[in-house]
């Protein structure tokens, strides 16, 4: 990246980049960014999957997952490539910059994560030492120092908190002047859900629940047990969850999670072993549910299918009482929705149906790529104190169509090098062609306009078919897919006609909605299918509906409607389909295949059409046959990874670094930590059975200075740190003061290490996805 930068002569101002920073009163003037100052630059990385994002004077210009360019599924390293697009899209450099923000306080996290480590046994907290403090120290703490290198920026540095940024990301962008705020997740720094209010250019977090109680996790261990791959395996077991039969759900309430009236829950830790090992649940789990979880791969069981409908309705039922606990503590008649939980659609479908508000509002990236915009929003509207204006009409995020995008020109250039043979189409014979196309039963690529923002693609990069098609789902999964034949597909329906086909009266622009589809149009089905086969298939070949190919077992559909606002092109398509057809809906899927990202570029798009079994790709205008096309090197449907097998744990040996560590944890640490332990001054308590506090729902103050929150100490940024000041600047940053000063010396020792031993995001891959949701 920093090559790049130079040799695209995106070079840095000659200025003092320790510099002393203003420190202003939250109750002095406001912070202006200034007329030449008017972007603000946010970044996600380092957990889950990394994304940028780019403001202009408040507006969203362009956003990005890091996935979309590097092809790493969920890649969580520093995201270089999305950076540099969202720059180029804005057509500045970083010297433009007013601001870059990045979306967690880091030193609150290592926090947590040391706590962690004192919560269990000297044996278990040596294993989690050796797995998670290498790569805290000698990378992620570091993050400010790569971010100025990487971008040669010189400009101010800021920081925000981990659920604020996701409240900012679904409450700016929305059309409310004020709403509810709930976000719900695995972990952030401390929190695991929060409830606020937004009101004009003012977020303000009331309440938070603290780790280890988080529903999130919840989800995800049992997305482990049933043998799907965390933070990407969850939206498996939700479309798993409708052939299935909530008889664990008790079970569950009874042993496993205590949930109270105001939505807040406590985990009972005998079942769950994440803070003593990487793996996500114990093996009293595994007695409680009557044996070990389902390896990946194997066949899925009814007791798997139970499972996935038991955890799913105790899922709805505490969102539902968050949700009624917000509007209880608000007041505010719309609800505003993000965090990884937020992408539940089934649970969204079910809080919109309860009319606990009156209309809800869900961030399209819920996970933590939104917090990329989130904080850049916050930055602006908080730090900067910079004014907003709600576009009552819709969301500034529009369909979420933030990434780039490529012309006809570019197109056609790429298909003329390569020599793949295609017809180039006016607007109303594409349309009409590809229509037609979709009638006779062909699956099409389609590929137009700027890429979506999210996990989901919105008919800019879509595999579209014909949801009438009896066929449709099994050939889509099994064919151009490769994946579960019982995972359910989502139609794209066209928003004046939504309440023609759903039980649904408002738009769902980002497909994060289930709705059921109406009665008059569904068919008879033998549910007893559901009680007695293991083999889904026959189920899934059943017709449920005279739009088959989106109607899942429970008659439900995630539904997108679109407008042409959003993106002409895909709704001109759709409105053709509905001229020959009289039907309004397709089927859209994501543009993919299993374990790869969605497409980018028209590469990605032409390698992904021929890998599979699609008929057509439509490349803007650029029409594409399969039968034209030239052989292509890699097989059909061969080497594609495996979503639900983990990654084998790339364990480093041990280096200077790592048994330079292991002497701090031995001689500094651990003693003082059983120290603390015995006299009760850690923040973590793994025993905890979870029998029952009244709520575990805490009230959040807000500081005296935002400063004080956004603004990174010049310690840890500095091109030379000095060890004692980078540690004590982490150290200030903790909630448990106590712990703290004890531990100062060890915290001291463990980042001299790091400083000394700094390594790369390649060097530190080395954790299981099972458990990076912890770190």
């Amino acid at each position: 990246m920093h090559r790049f930068l130079q040799s695209r002569r995106l070079l840095p101002r000659a200025a003092d980049r320790n510099g002393a920073k203003p420190r202003v009163n939250s109750n002095s003037a406001v912070r202006s960014a200034g007329p030449s100052d008017r972007y603000v630059l946010g970044i996600s990385a380092l957990y889950h999957n990394s994304a940028a994002a780019l403001i202009r004077d408040g507006k969203v210009v362009a956003a990005a997952e890091e996935e979309r360019f590097t092809r790493v599924k969920n890649d969580r390293r520093y995201p270089a490539n999305a950076i540099n697009y969202c720059l180029e899209e804005a057509g500045i450099n970083q010297d433009s910059l007013s601001a870059v923000a990045f979306y967690d306080d880091s030193a609150l996290t290592f926090e947590r994560l040391v706590h962690s480590v004192m919560a269990v046994d000297r044996e278990s907290a040596s294993r989690m030492w050796d797995t998670i403090v290498p790569e805290w120290v000698c990378h992620k703490l570091q993050f400010p120092r790569m971010l100025r290198e990487h971008l040669q920026y010189q400009g101010k540095l800021l920081q925000g908190v981990h659920h604020r940024s996701h409240a900012a990301s679904c409450f700016y962008p929305s059309p409310f002047e004020s709403a509810a705020i709930l976000t719900v997740d695995g972990v952030g720094e401390w929190a695991t859900a929060t409830i606020g209010r937004g009101q004009g250019s003012d977020v303000e977090i009331l309440k938070e629940m603290r780790f280890p109680d988080s529903l999130g996790l919840l989800y995800s261990a049992f997305t482990y047990f049933t043998g799907f791959k965390v933070n990407s395996g969850e939206y498996k077991m939700m479309g798993l969850a409708p052939y299935g039969r909530p008889v664990y759900a008790q079970k569950i309430l009874d042993n496993v999670v205590h949930v109270n009236p105001d939505g807040s829950i406590e985990l009972n830790m005998e079942y769950f072993s994440f803070l003593k090992d990487t793996k996500t649940t114990s093996e009293k789990f595994d007695e409680l549910f009557g044996g070990p979880r389902r390896a990946p791969e194997s066949r899925i069981t009814r007791r798997e299918i139970d499972i996935a409908s038991s955890i799913q309705a105790v899922t709805e039922e505490i969102i539902l009482k968050m949700a009624r606990h917000a509007q209880e503590l608000t007041g505010e008649r719309n609800l505003c929705l993000a965090g990884g939980v937020a992408l539940n659609c089934v649970a969204n479908g079910r809080l919109l149906r309860e009319g606990i508000f009156d209309d809800l509002w869900i961030q399209p990236a819920a996970g933590d790529s939104g917090c990329a915009l989130g904080v850049a929003l916050d930055a602006w509207h908080t730090y900067f104190g910079e004014p907003r204006e709600a576009d009552v009409a819709g969301s500034q995020q529009s369909g979420s169509y933030l990434g780039p995008a490529f012309s006809d020109d570019e197109i056609r250039a790429f298909l003329d090098t390569h020599g793949y043979p295609y017809r180039h189409m006016d607007d109303a014979d594409r349309q009409q062609f590809l229509s037609e196309q979709i009638v006779d039963g062909k699956v099409i690529g389609h590929f137009a306009d700027r890429l979506e923002f999210g996990p989901r693609s919105l008919g800019a990069r879509s595999i579209v078919g014909d949801a009438r098609n009896t066929e449709m789902q099994v050939n889509l999964n099994l064919r151009i897919k490769y994946r579960e034949s019982f995972r359910p597909f989502a139609p794209a329906v066209l928003r004046d006609r939504v309440s023609d086909y759903f039980e649904l009266d408002r738009d769902s622009p980002y497909m994060l909605i289930v709705a059921p589809v109406k009665a008059e149009r569904r068919l008879p089905f033998d549910h007893s299918l559901l009680a007695n086969s293991e083999d889904l298939l026959p189920i899934v070949r059943e017709p449920r509906s005279d739009l088959p190919a989106i109607t899942h077992v429970d008659y439900s559909a995630r539904v997108q409607t679109i407008r042409p606002e959003h993106h002409a092109t895909f709704y001109k398509l759709v409105k053709q389909f509905e001229k020959i057809t009289d039907c309004g809906v397709v089927v859209n899927t994501s543009f993919n295949v299993r374990g790869e990202p969605i497409v980018c570029t028209p590469f990605d798009a032409y390698r992904c059409f021929m890998r599979t079994e699609m008929d057509v790709l439509a490349l803007g205008n650029c029409i594409l046959v399969k039968q034209d096309q030239p052989e292509w090197p890699e097989p059909r449907g061969e080497g594609l990874e495996n979503e639900d097998v983990e990654a084998n744990v790339r364990r480093r040996e041990a280096g200077s670094a790592e048994l330079k560590l292991k002497r701090v944890f031995e001689q500094s640490f651990w003693p003082i930590a059983e120290q603390l332990s015995r006299e009760g001054k850690t923040l973590i308590r793994a025993a905890s059975t979870g029998e029952g506090r009244a709520t575990t729902w805490v009230p959040v103050a807000e500081p005296e200075d935002w400063a004080d929150i956004f603004e990174v100490s010049d310690a840890v940024q500095a091109d030379s740190p000095d060890p004692v000041a980078f540690a004590d600047a982490v150290l200030s940053r903790w909630q448990g003061k106590e712990a703290a000063q004890e531990l100062a010396s060890a915290v001291r020792d463990a980042i001299a290490v790091g400083l000394k031993h700094r390594s790369s995001a390649e060097e530190t891959e080395h954790l299981s996805e099972s458990v990076y949701v912890m770190f």
